[in-house]
């Protein structure tokens, strides 16, 4: 009896988590996203390890636009599908996977669901200067993503000991310290899932159109990038509970389409 996929990936998510994640800590390659004394300096392996820094190509053109970059496998995958797989059902979940994503990382009647409960569990907005001095400021700033400065907020800054002469470009405040939950691991996770779960309909055809074959394709490349991605992340950023209750989140936010 072959093996269903979609436990296969759930299989394969868990496992290089976890392997990631322990090897995080055996090595201290990972970074603490939520401490405002590190998040903005460059990650201490960033000289020696691609993946540990920020602007690598599979954060910045893939990472970044994860959702889109899923979207688009999924409409290319179910477009070229036959038409009596082209089901209302099947767009149904993408909706509903995408309205996940845009509550937890974009908007939920004010700020995302993923920043309450940052904000929630003890985070405050601080305002990282050029000098690298790090001060609290009004919650608002942060839901507002307002640019602060000296110049622009001098109220923010009376009495004041961290400005510095130098600190006069204007930077935006971010929500940090309090439980920082890895965004990235809650998308690629409940993406990869998603994929798995559409991509099975074709592997159960006989044959294949050469259009659909090529989505096929682009679908089983883009999981294994998102693998790969999962594992750089398990690597190098965010504490190991981060990551564990991104993948929560993540495994959560596919389930739900199992109620369609």
């Amino acid at each position: 009896m072959s093996v269903d996929v979609r436990y296969a990936a759930f299989g394969g998510i868990t496992a290089i988590l976890l392997f990631g994640t322990l090897y995080s800590v055996a090595y201290d390659t990972y970074l603490d996203t939520s401490d405002p004394a590190l998040t903005h300096l460059p990650h201490h392996l960033h000289a020696t390890h691609y993946f540990a820094n920020k602007a690598n190509i599979l954060n910045s053109y893939f990472i970044k636009r994860a959702w889109g970059w899923t979207s688009a496998a999924f409409l290319t995958l179910w477009l070229t599908s036959p038409p009596h797989k082209q089901t209302v059902h099947r767009v149904v979940k993408w909706g509903v996977e995408t309205a996940i994503w845009l509550v937890f990382t974009s908007w939920f009647f004010g700020p995302a669901l993923l920043e309450r409960l940052t904000a929630a569990s003890g985070g405050e907005c601080t305002a990282t200067l050029q000098s690298g001095a790090v001060f609290t400021v009004p919650y608002e700033f942060c839901l507002t993503r307002t640019a602060v400065s000296q110049e622009t907020h001098p109220f923010l800054f009376v009495g004041s000991s961290v400005w510095a002469p130098d600190d006069r470009w204007p930077v935006v405040p971010r929500l940090r310290k309090g439980h920082d939950v890895s965004g990235h691991v809650f998308l690629l996770t409940m993406s990869v899932l998603f994929l798995v779960d559409q991509i099975r309909l074709s592997l159960c055809a006989r044959k294949w159109s050469l259009p659909h074959a090529c989505a096929v394709v682009f679908n089983i490349v883009l999981i294994a990038i998102w693998f790969f991605a999962i594992s750089t992340t398990s690597v190098y950023f965010h504490t190991p509970f981060e990551k564990f209750t991104g993948y929560l989140l993540g495994v959560a936010g596919y389930m739900v389409t199992w109620l369609y």
